[in-house]
């Protein structure tokens, strides 16, 4: 990564005879697509401001199967999941963060069964616990008093219950709160999961992101707020199908509170 980030991989430390805080799971949007990547930097930049150890696993880390276990190929599933696994143990890892909630949801709860049994978190909470500690600041700056709204991806909310940690950090940021018709356990998908992301559009009338982008839209955000890589990339082509386009952006809450900050 370029921007001068401090990004430590867990093979340095255990050169060092270390362990880090936490491994950050990075996942593959956050590693491959161009707008994940943003995702990743800007929350990479809030653990460096604050001097959070962390560590990456970098080329030992591989999908966590979560697309091929949702498109039903349960053996291939098990392959990546197993390997993954051997590699985090072998460093015994205790405790992960992952900005994408397909890799935490896949990490907390279909690993344990596989050998692969650690502390999970998404990086919402991961940073809601680092602001109960008061390791970290917060404040609103340059979205002090913006219209915003939270959309809630599937496998943070609806699969994990996890509501409250987004939220708690949007209004930190002292914005001004607006929920959808959709919201919190009555949330509706971005249209890209359960491998969703990877396969052509089925028959319908409508697609699924551009549904979800018009109740968005209906509440009239500056910002729609976004908490998954997957999700923010169909928001964002959902808004682009939209007349006002330009007046709405679709931000990760890391990179609010990364943007707030000027990191």
């Amino acid at each position: 990564m370029s921007d001068n980030l401090k990004v430590p991989t867990m093979a340095s430390y255990l050169a060092e005879g270390k362990q880090p805080e936490v491994l950050f799971w990075v996942g593959c949007a956050g590693s491959f697509d161009d707008r994940a990547k943003k995702i990743t930097k800007a929350f990479v930049k809030i653990l460096n401001n604050i001097n959070v150890d962390f560590a990456v696993l970098g080329t030992e880390e591989g999908c966590t199967g979560d697309p091929a276990k949702r498109a039903g190929n349960e053996f291939l599933f098990q392959m990546q999941a197993m390997t993954n696994i051997e590699v985090l143990n072998a460093y015994e890892v205790k405790k992960i963060v992952t900005a994408c909630p397909h890799c935490f949801n896949t990490l907390k709860n279909e690993y344990p069964s596989l050998g692969g049994k650690y502390e999970v978190i998404h990086h919402t909470q991961f940073l809601k616990q680092l602001l109960n500690e008061g390791r970290l600041k917060v404040e609103g700056g340059k979205f002090k008093g913006k219209r915003i709204t939270y959309h809630d991806p599937c496998y943070l909310g609806r699969a994990n219950g996890e509501y409250e940690a987004p939220r708690d950090l949007l209004r930190k940021l002292e914005v001004e709160l607006v929920e959808m018709k959709s919201c919190k356990s009555k949330g509706l998908c971005c249209g890209a999961g359960g491998a969703q992301m990877f396969k052509d559009a089925e028959k319908g009338d409508k697609e699924v992101n551009i549904h979800r982008t018009e109740q968005a839209v209906d509440v009239k955000p500056e910002v729609i707020a976004a908490g998954c890589p997957f999700c923010n990339t169909m928001m964002t082509d959902g808004v682009k199908n939209k007349e006002k386009q330009d007046e709405i952006e679709v931000l990760d809450v890391v990179e609010m509170i990364a943007n707030a900050e000027d990191l």
